[in-house]
């Protein structure tokens, strides 16, 4: 679809994505790099939501009540997206986020915004991810609030890598939890556009860098 296309091209120019050499958190040595905290701009975030609003109604569809954003790089995400849903699809869908540390005064409470409700589908917005940790402390957290119904997950990035067995995490997540998981791209999709491809006069993923990707994933890829 042209919006993966676009956007593959916008992590790019953004700096997000890169490729080089780089150490992920759980220590594996990788030829590419996804960096969200490289978005700075509000052209930028606008353009991010507008993406996530476009994956949500192509894979994910309607079947959720509220967004929820994991503090803290969930928070911006969950906002602009139900922005794009508002202005491009005129769906004013609710959100909601955590706060890292309990607030003991005011209307206290560990959930900002849309306060969840029993029955409530909820629909978990996030980066990328690696291992599922923050996903799974949203799941509790979540039902700690109401009984909820988590259905859907939608991330920027698929690594397409193992997470703590033979499955990549979101599948450990879908297996576990039944939450329908979608991203905007995978890697096997940024291979397939960016290979031998001019970004901005410049190859991106040229023949070496391609061997080096696909041997990482047969290292530690699904």
């Amino acid at each position: 679809m042209d919006y993966k296309k676009e956007f593959i091209e916008f992590m790019i120019r953004s700096n997000v994505l890169t490729f080089g050499d780089f150490v992920t958190k759980s220590g594996r040595r990788t030829p590419y790099f996804v960096n969200t905290g490289n978005y700075k701009t509000g052209a930028q975030i606008a353009k991010l939501g507008r993406f996530y609003a476009e994956c949500i109604m192509h894979q994910a569809g309607r079947n959720f009540d509220v967004l929820y954003g994991p503090a803290y790089k969930g928070i911006p995400l969950a906002v602009t997206t139900a922005v794009s849903l508002y202005h491009q699809y005129q769906w004013d869908v609710p959100y909601c986020f955590n706060r890292k540390e309990q607030k003991d005064h005011g209307e206290g409470g560990g959930i900002v915004g849309w306060q969840p409700n029993n029955g409530d589908r909820v629909l978990i917005i996030e980066d990328v991810i690696t291992a599922g940790t923050s996903v799974r402390e949203s799941w509790q957290l979540l039902h700690s609030v109401a009984a909820v119904n988590i259905t859907s997950l939608v991330v920027s990035v698929d690594r397409r890598e193992r997470g703590t067995g033979h499955q990549t995490a979101l599948q450990e997540l879908e297996e576990a939890f039944g939450i329908k998981t979608h991203a905007i791209v995978t890697i096997d999709e940024i291979i397939g556009y960016l290979h031998n491809r001019e970004v901005d006069g410049k190859v991106i993923i040229d023949d070496a860098m391609k061997l080096r990707i696909e041997e990482y994933l047969r290292e530690y890829g699904v």
